[in-house]
């Protein structure tokens, strides 16, 4: 049989049955890549400014203490100037990686509300993620140095305040209205083009209705204690800002509680309380005063009052000393900037008509509204300006000074006592001395005679107390006053004398009655001891003939 026909005849082979196994490997393994895979989340790039704590196949990402990823790779950027996080997401985290994300390392911390993040001192730190309300989904985010105050959709109200360089405001710190906490500081970063700072505060509901359109925010520094010409102050916040500061805010005293503040509105952040007060007079008229007197102890921000009530502010102290002066006024005087502020008459945010108030001053200076520089305290020697009106006031020519209208002055308190005592002065050298004093010594000489005289009398007062006779003289009456109550109980009426006194008296009264008779008779007729008496019969009543 030839080789063709066997081959016809020879039988085809069958796939062999062991690439079963390696096909259901290959399935399985298909499979497996595929479960992983579907099973893998997103993949996000996390920027730190430092590493520390941070560990590529350890440290987990948390939120609400559930993971949800883990940290894959560690590396430095290409610029070398911050640290890239890659991570790994659970598919579940997907829908919570949005640009209002926020993520922070969880690590001890020490701060002001006391120790947090004590459970990593074992486990090491962790990512923590606070999910974001945003439909915008982002792969990049920046890690915080500090946890956010609050999340970004919680209820409440955020500002924005702008502030001078130098106030210490920090993420975290406590923003409390009368002493309670309302709120937090989420941000703090400076403005080197403008050269402030800028600080996002958050109010936490139901505490957003306080913040209004006339709301002040100022710095709670703990405690301010404050000496000037006003007195002795101390004003002492809660203890959270005694000990790191923080921001507080309220509404001027008397002013109107305004409109509900907005989000995202923008306030001014002043330095202390007064500050935030004055703040509020944007509207001010200034003046100039060129002062005589002395004026240590004024001080920029001292108030001008009128009659102790104040309506206006120093600016500056001196302001322009080298510019020339007017011919009309003493050349070395001192001048200073005031401000007189309208509104703290009305108390009102509205704008004022200051033109009618200029004419309003400069008719009041015609009137005699003078400017002097008074004592505000003692102790610390503070000044302030007070303005009152003078009826002797020298007539004020007006006239202007660095193109600022010159308020018109007068001595103030301490000159016009040196003036005075100057006065007395004068007064007492002009008096007769001499003859006052010629007349003092004759006095002085006759108030000398008199007192020798009394010292004569004092020494014989002193020589008769001492006599022993004197010393006697107290025993002696004590004798002759028992000797006459001896006496007078002999004459008692149940005694022996007294009946006998009594006897005689009735003796005496009856002989004086039996004497009248002889009495009468002698008085009619003298001799008749010696004759007899004429008998003379009683006369008979006649008629005239």
């Amino acid at each position: 049989m030839s080789d063709p026909q066997r081959a016809e005849r020879r039988p085809q082979r069958s796939l062999s049955p062991i690439w079963i196994v390696p096909l259901v490997a290959l399935l399985i393994g298909a499979w497996m890549i595929y479960d992983n895979l579907s099973k893998l989340g997103p993949s996000i790039t996390l920027i730190m400014d430092n590493a520390e704590g941070i560990e590529a196949g350890k440290t987990l990402i948390k939120t609400r203490n559930v993971e949800v990823g883990r940290v894959e790779k560690v590396r430095l950027s290409d610029d070398l100037e911050h640290a890239e996080i890659t991570a790994r997401m659970s598919p579940q985290a997907e829908d919570m990686l949005n640009e209002d994300t926020r993520f922070w390392v969880v690590k001890p911390r020490i701060g002001r509300e006391g120790v947090s993040g004590l459970g990593t001192v074992l486990s090491g730190a962790y990512i923590q993620l606070l999910p974001g309300s945003s439909e915008q989904a982002q792969e990049i985010f920046d890690v915080l140095e500090q946890p956010p105050v609050a999340p970004p959709d919680a209820e409440g109200l955020r500002i924005n305040l702008i502030s001078q360089v130098g106030n210490a405001i920090s993420t975290g710190d406590p923003v409390t209205y009368q002493g309670y906490t309302v709120g937090r500081v989420e941000d703090s970063h400076f403005d080197p083009e403008k050269r402030e700072m800028r600080h996002r505060l958050y109010i936490q509901s139901p505490y957003e209705v306080l913040v209004t359109s006339t709301t002040r925010f100022w710095t709670a520094s703990g405690i301010d204690m404050r000496l000037d010409s006003e007195g002795f102050r101390v004003n002492v916040a809660s203890f959270e800002s005694l000990i790191g500061g923080g921001i507080t805010f309220g509404v001027p005293e008397n002013a109107s509680m305004g409109r509900q503040a907005k989000e995202g509105a923008n306030y001014v952040l002043f330095n202390d309380e007064d500050s935030a007060k004055e703040g509020r007079y944007g509207q001010y008229l200034e003046y100039v005063m060129l002062v005589d007197d002395t004026v240590r102890g004024l001080s920029p921000g001292a108030p001008v009052e009128y009659r102790g009530v104040r309506i206006g502010t120093v600016v500056s102290v001196p302001w322009n000393f080298t510019a020339p002066q007017p011919d009309s006024l003493s050349r070395f005087a001192i001048p200073v900037l005031i401000r007189i502020e309208p509104q703290r008459f009305d108390d009102t945010e509205q704008d004022v008509d200051t033109e009618q108030w200029q004419q309003r001053l400069e008719r009041m200076f015609d009137h005699g509204l003078r400017a002097s520089l008074k004592a505000g305290n003692l102790l610390t020697g503070a000044l302030f300006v007070d303005l009152n009106f003078y009826k002797e006031a020298v007539p004020f020519q007006r006239m202007t000074f660095v193109k600022k209208q010159v308020f018109p002055t007068t001595s103030g308190g301490f000159a016009q006592i040196e003036q005075k005592v100057s006065n007395l002065l004068d007064k007492l050298n002009k008096l007769q001395i001499e003859p006052v004093l010629d007349t003092l010594n004759q006095t002085l000489a006759s108030t000398q005679q008199t007192m020798d005289k009394v010292n004569g009398i004092a020494t014989s007062v002193d020589a008769l107390l001492a006599d022993p006779a004197t010393g006697q003289l107290p025993e002696n009456v004590n004798t002759t006053m028992r000797q006459l109550r001896d006496t007078l109980q002999g004459f008692a009426p149940d005694s022996q004398g007294y009946g006998e006194l009594t006897q005689t008296l009735s003796r005496l009264e009856k002989l004086m009655r039996d004497l009248q008779p002889v009495i009468r008779t002698l008085n009619d007729q003298p001799n008749a001891l010696i004759f007899d008496k004429k008998l003379t019969e009683d006369p008979q009543p006649r008629a005239r003939k």
